[in-house]
């Protein structure tokens, strides 16, 4: 009797499902495809920090067989510290340069936010397929921030009515609007979630429970609209946790 064929084995690419050695690997791969010096300098920091961190432990205390491998091991650690701090810092310049100008990549950037805020994707869409504008909606320390990403002249409108619809709901609560572009008054994405996170302290934390309440009755009143498919790379949420080290 044949054996039937085994079905070929499918690569897992949600961020979610893979594990943390697949998470660093992928985004390692990713990150040297717009980064292809990335290894070199990587090692180029582990090198030189941990020559450092082993000189200024031997030289001082040196002598000894014990000392010796302290400090071998202590410019060990220390160069792997300074080699994924770059490791993060590049992979996410890497991550902006790929979502930048494509569908949804304000969206995508968004995901960088840590815990104490609430995004959500596409509340409001205008334009077309082929040239959508976007608005999300960011809940957190500085109220609402509506972020908008498209056709300037357009989204001004799109902003504008989307912040009278949340003011009758959430009167009280500070608003802000976000194009994100290159433009003067834009913008742009690699700066995005900073200047979202540099809008201030205007919420307290007890206050994100009612506003929530208060839009949640906003958005029952509008169907879901989709994200528009297209070729966004993997989210960045994954690689946030990732450098994170959670």
């Amino acid at each position: 009797m044949a054996k039937e064929p085994k079905t070929p084995k499918v690569k897992e690419t949600d961020p979610a499902k893979m594990s943390r050695r697949a998470q660093i690997v992928e985004t390692y791969r990713m990150s040297k495809e717009t980064d292809p010096r990335l290894g070199l300098i990587m090692l180029g920091f582990f090198l030189v920090f941990g020559a450092l961190a082993f000189s200024l432990f031997w030289f001082p205390f040196g002598g000894g067989t014990f000392t010796l491998v302290v400090a071998i091991l202590l410019g060990i650690m220390v160069g792997l510290v300074a080699m994924m701090i770059v490791f993060s810092r590049r992979a996410q310049r890497a991550a902006y340069n790929r979502l930048e100008g494509r569908q949804g990549a304000a969206a995508q950037a968004l995901t960088m936010l840590r815990r104490g805020w609430k995004t959500e994707q596409m509340i409001a869409f205008g334009g077309n397929r082929q040239n959508p504008d976007m608005v999300h909606r960011v809940v957190g320390p500085p109220g609402i921030v509506l972020v908008g990403e498209g056709n300037p002249n357009r989204l001004r409108q799109l902003l504008t009515a989307e912040r009278k619809k949340h003011e009758r709901v959430a009167f009280e609560t500070p608003i802000h609007e976000i194009i994100v572009g290159r433009e003067e008054g834009q913008v742009p994405l690699p700066k995005l979630v900073r200047h979202v996170q540099k809008l201030g302290r205007q919420v307290k934390p007890a206050e994100m429970t009612d506003i929530l309440n208060r839009i949640k009755a906003l958005d029952a009143q509008r169907p879901k609209i989709p994200l528009p498919r297209g070729p966004v790379p993997t989210s960045m949420k994954g690689m946030r946790g990732n450098l994170r080290g959670r």
